[in-house]
């Protein structure tokens, strides 16, 4: 069952100018994993959410990446959640949804757990990625690696790489994939 994890003091404002109020969703899911996605709350209107924006192995993990969402992550959550792909339906107090909205065309691979998708928030700038990356430690971003296949054969092992190895690895990766393929 879906729930809320996280509620958000700070109000976004859309481009078209409508406030909303953020919140973090989630549930588990079949395979037994956590997911999570966002939700924009506005005042009056249909509530807005995010295709998946994590999974977690647990409900601990997902609750502790909800607290750690920083307002430029809410800010490009919003941007995706304003897309055509996000559906909405009428508000209402518990999560509106019992699933993130479909994944983009970059899913992750499905046996690993990455923490960010790195597309996403490449949308916002590289600086933005960079410094969301910055962020997290060096096996979050090994996954995030892995899960996107942002690494090959030449990379070495990821195992041996510190963290700003990785940063650079993953912003240039993904600049180069979406440079080759935009992703809409």
């Amino acid at each position: 069952m879906a729930e809320v994890f996280q509620e958000f003091d700070e109000s976004l404002v859309a481009p078209a100018g409508q406030a909303y109020h953020p919140r973090a969703c989630g549930c588990e899911v079949e395979n037994g994993l956590w997911e999570g996605w966002i939700e924009f709350v506005p005042a009056t209107g249909p509530v807005l959410r995010t295709p998946r924006e994590t999974t977690q192995p647990n409900r601990t993990d997902l609750a502790y990446w909800a607290t750690g969402l920083s307002l430029v992550y809410l800010e490009g959550a919003l941007g995706r959640a304003l897309t055509p792909e996000a559906t909405t339906p009428p508000a209402q107090r518990p999560p509106a949804y019992g699933r993130a909205a479909p994944s983009p065309s970059h899913a992750p691979v499905a046996s690993t757990v990455a923490i960010l998708d790195p597309f996403s928030v490449i949308r916002e700038g590289e600086d933005v990625l960079r410094h969301e990356l910055m962020a997290l430690q060096a096996w979050h971003l090994r996954n995030i690696v892995r899960a996107y296949r942002l690494a090959d054969e030449r990379t070495g092992d990821l195992e041996t790489l510190a963290q700003a190895p990785l940063v650079d690895l993953i912003v240039t990766a993904t600049r180069e994939i979406v440079a080759q393929k935009p992703i809409r």
